[in-house]
């Protein structure tokens, strides 16, 4: 009872669809043939790995109990007296500069001058001012209309000779 609840909770099959299957039939197949495809590595696969393996191989044979021992020593280098000198020297400029007591130094007041410039210049700058209002409002409207006339002056005959025996 309960394999019969089990088929009518699945799902309906579309009536086309269950007809195309019922009379599927396998001679209507092609036939096709089946290549398998295998590649064997290269020449410098082959030689990668094994060096890979010979190299694990030699890890794992290794023996420690073969090993010598020995003693390390940790050389220590001094400074020269040029750099003990210049150390020094920082050190001192570094304390005085941190030292320094700034209720020693003095008040002082400073006095702004006002320079004004010389006759001359401002002559000068009120020439520049006014050349710059005249050209500003210059009225191109106030000139007259003129025609130019071009004259091109022929060479004498003399010249025309003169040229030609040159």
């Amino acid at each position: 009872m309960s394999a019969e609840a089990a088929v009518k909770d699945l799902p309906k099959v579309d009536s086309v669809l269950k007809e195309q299957l019922e009379g599927f039939s396998q001679d209507k197949l092609k036939k096709t043939d089946t290549a398998e495809k295998t590649s064997l590595p290269t020449k410098e696969d082959v030689e990668t790995e094994k060096q890979h393996d010979k190299l694990m191989h030699n890890i794992e044979d290794f023996r420690s109990d073969r090993l010598k021992r020995t003693s390390t020593s940790e050389k220590i280098v001094m400074p020269t007296p040029e750099d003990v000198a210049a150390e020094k020297q920082s050190q001192a400029l570094f304390n005085a500069v941190e030292g320094f007591d700034a209720s020693l130094l003095k008040h002082t007041d400073t006095k702004e001058k006002v320079v004004l410039p010389a006759k001359e210049d401002i002559d000068a700058e009120k020439g520049q001012q006014a050349l710059c209002q005249g050209i500003e409002k210059f009225d191109a409207k106030a000139l007259k209309k003129t025609e130019t006339a071009e004259k091109n002056v022929l060479p004498t005959k003399e010249v025309i000779e003169a040229e030609k025996k040159a």
